[in-house]
């Protein structure tokens, strides 16, 4: 098993009408993931609410700001026990075996247009044989193709934009690879948390987009950035992409600063706690229908 402490401060300036937000900022539950603390701090007395998605342990929540500044603190302890698999024993789900909580990843989105990666898709990993290894041959692809580059996209770049300029970050790496899965009709989606394990030349902690692939009845984690430790991520949210899972989406004048992310691993040889580390195995970590939260 594997504890990570994780701290997140938001900070932001708000125009004197006041605005709104929508934040995905709290560990999701999932059957691999759980809580044994958490706490969330505001600077202003606002109201608040906090609602779980049934279907894939996101935690939404909403809040009602005045004008001035907002500081946003969240604390989390979070156990991650994950599910591990041989590679080689991954096989592929034909589309007509998929459940209906599936099905949407398989089709285009707003960052993944699969639709106009077709071609290039089949052209490349068409051939492969079907199952874990054809997807980790998209991953390795997309990472040989893009280099990270920090500060060389915007919140408009989609994965074709990032096929063609063959820079990006973790989030631009995770839409190229989803795309691609998607066109060979593999379903893929976006995963947001925290990094773990990134070089610290390529700046401070932050937040992480991966993805999670849909093989053998169950998600399995790709890191095509390969900038962090993928068995250390803590997950806040999955969608079909970017679009989905925000961590903050802002309606209203506001002004936002640079998050400041800690994630940190707690090993615990008696408790069975290990550090995260990479790993032969592939990693999977399903999730399913959790309560709703009640407002805080």
């Amino acid at each position: 098993m594997i504890r990570i402490d994780i701290q997140i401060e938001l900070n932001y300036e708000i125009a004197a009408a006041g605005a709104d937000f929508v934040f995905n900022i709290h560990a999701a539950h999932t059957p691999s993931q759980s809580i044994s603390g958490e706490h969330l701090s505001l600077s202003q007395a606002v109201p608040q609410r906090l609602c779980t998605a049934p279907q894939t342990g996101n935690r939404y929540l909403y809040v009602h700001a005045g004008p001035g500044d907002l500081r946003v603190s969240y604390l989390a302890t979070v156990d991650l026990l994950h599910r591990f698999a041989d590679p080689a024993g991954i096989g592929e789900v034909p589309i007509r075996d998929l459940p209906p909580e599936v099905i949407s990843y398989i089709y285009p989105s707003r960052y993944c247009q699969s639709d106009r990666l077709l071609r290039l898709a089949a052209h490349e990993f068409g051939g492969l044989p079907r199952g874990y290894c054809r997807v980790l041959a998209i991953q390795d692809w997309v990472t040989r193709w893009v280099s990270f580059t920090s500060n060389c996209s915007t919140t408009n770049t989609s994965a074709v934009d990032t096929l063609i300029e063959k820079v990006g970050v973790c989030r631009d790496f995770a839409h190229l690879m989803i795309a691609l899965c998607r066109a060979v009709n593999i379903p893929a989606r976006f995963a947001t948390g925290t990094d773990y394990g990134a070089d610290p030349a390529l700046g401070p902690p932050d937040f992480q987009a991966y993805v999670e692939v849909y093989l053998d009845g169950g998600w399995y984690i790709f890191d095509p950035s390969g900038t962090g430790i993928p068995m250390g991520f803590v997950r806040f949210g999955t969608g079909r992409d970017a679009a989905d899972v925000s961590f903050a989406t802002m309606f209203g004048g506001v002004r936002a600063h640079a998050p400041v992310i800690k994630a940190v691993a707690v090993p615990d040889a008696a408790a069975g706690m290990v550090l995260p580390h990479h790993c032969a195995e592939a990693l999977s970590t399903d999730s399913g229908p959790v309560p709703a939260d009640a407002a805080v």
